[in-house]
């Protein structure tokens, strides 16, 4: 019996270890690559922004672009927080921000950022835009250009710079004149059947574009009242946008740039302006991908991306 008792207690105090050990583990703060983005509101501008944030260290900010929202980036935001502050804002008008009746013009939008990123004590960051966030990103870097340390634009165009009027989207230039009153009336109730002209015509495989869990959410999201006509602003704008990117590109951004564009989307015509506004870019054509880099080729772009920005 005494024996028996020995063993017993021996057990007992192995597995209290055991224990205390899994405690210890379970209280250890999880690894960066296994952080969650939280999605956090902030108010600036007088508008209310949502983003997504997560991870620590140097800031990375993500901007979407059309007939998408900051949900685009989340493969991306999980690889990134292992090193890095990543910041990913629904535009004014998109997602779950706010959607006033003006300030879409591009600079107007960046101005937006650049609040957000003050108000979260952020100086310095690394800037990354698809489509119409390319866009915003470019405005963001011209206005701010001492506060940005390397910027990404991915397939889109730059109103105002070069032949920017025969750029390869713009063969579809329809829905950048589809704006006002009986637009809206035509597109409430059906904004899947809009937005699907983006995520299937811009896309060099349609079944490999935006995904259909995406196109759900997203679907509702621009559903939301003033967003489809917050989205249309957005295209309204280009004509001052335009005439803003002319002044801006008088000065040459001077921190490194990538430019990522699709083969069967923007190609060469979006690094050929890239290389009339900034003084050091890098340009790659993405094979076989269109319009939506993200999801039609992400194991090329990805890549890309974490290289570029971890520098």
């Amino acid at each position: 019996m005494q024996s028996l008792s020995k063993m017993f207690r021996r057990v007992g105090n192995a597995l209290g270890l055991a224990i205390a050990v899994l405690a210890v583990i379970a209280a250890a703060p999880l690894p960066a690559q296994a952080e969650s983005s939280q999605s956090k509101f902030a108010t600036v501008n007088g508008v209310k922004l949502h983003y997504l944030e997560a991870g620590h260290g140097d800031a990375i900010v993500l901007l979407h672009g059309y007939a998408e929202t900051s949900r685009m980036w989340r493969p991306l935001i999980e690889r990134l927080a292992a090193k890095h502050r990543v910041i990913a804002p629904d535009l004014r008008g998109f997602g779950s921000s706010a959607a006033p009746a003006d300030g879409y013009t591009k600079a107007a939008l960046a101005r937006d950022v650049h609040a957000l990123l003050q108000s979260l004590k952020i100086e310095r960051v690394k800037i990354v835009g698809h489509d119409i966030g390319l866009m915003v990103a470019y405005g963001y870097a011209a206005q701010y250009p001492a506060e940005v340390e390397r910027i990404v634009l991915m397939d889109a165009f730059l109103p105002g710079v070069g032949d920017w009027t025969k750029v390869w989207l713009l063969r579809d230039l329809w829905h950048f004149h589809f704006y006002g009153k009986t637009p809206l009336a035509l597109v409430s109730g059906r904004e899947r059947i809009y937005l699907e002209h983006f995520w299937n015509d811009f896309a060099a495989d349609p079944t490999k574009s935006v995904p259909e869990a995406d196109r759900k959410f997203y679907a509702e999201a621009y559903a939301q009242p003033g967003h489809m006509a917050a989205g249309f602003e957005v295209f309204r704008a280009f004509e001052q946008d335009a005439a803003d990117f002319a002044g801006f590109a008088k000065t040459p951004l001077p921190m490194p740039m990538l430019v990522l564009s699709g083969a069967k989307a923007s190609g060469q015509t979006l690094i050929t302006q890239a290389r009339l506004v900034a003084n050091n870019v890098d340009g790659v054509v993405i094979n076989g991908a269109g319009h939506w880099l993200m999801e039609e080729a992400p194991g090329q772009v990805i890549p890309k991306l974490i290289e570029f920005l971890d520098r």
